[in-house]
């Protein structure tokens, strides 16, 4: 068993995204991957993000301007699945977990489908990193194109 820092983040030279749970299952921590606008307005240092390799389990996140109001569109790489979130104050994305989590369950709820159809969401479990994947960028300004008519 590899050793875990507090987060429960393993250690070592390759950095997983694990987290353990309270029986010993490993877990893919939630990782969020935002663009640069949205990690200076969320004010996450570059020593706190998490160095892992990408993955179709990540969630993109973007901040987006509509007529002078922050938006935030967070988008689940393998299957696109969107989230629209509109006048967000940037007080309301810190703690980025606290703020991420509850807006892709209910967006999940709203759709019919199991809250757990991601994996588990813990908002004390979310890491954040830098975008890695362009197709999935591509589609997020695609989708905020039609969400600013």
């Amino acid at each position: 068993m590899p050793a875990l820092d507090s987060s429960g983040l393993a250690l070592g030279p390759t950095t997983v995204s694990l987290l353990v749970d309270a029986c010993g299952q490993y877990h893919r921590r939630v990782l969020i991957r935002c663009t640069a606008k949205l990690l200076r307005a969320i004010g996450t240092p570059t020593a706190s993000r998490v160095d892992a390799p990408p993955s179709d389990k990540d969630w993109y996140a973007n901040l987006l301007w509509f007529s002078g109001r922050k938006c935030v569109l967070l988008t689940h790489a393998g299957t696109l699945f969107s989230v629209f979130v509109p006048e967000v104050p940037v007080v309301d994305l810190r703690p980025f977990g606290g703020f991420v989590v509850p807006v892709i369950e209910a967006s999940v709820r709203s759709e019919g489908l199991s809250v757990n159809i991601f994996g588990p969401l813990d908002p004390d479990g979310v890491g954040v990193a830098k975008t890695a994947n362009r197709s999935v960028l591509g589609c997020m300004n695609d989708l905020a194109l039609h969400c600013e008519y």
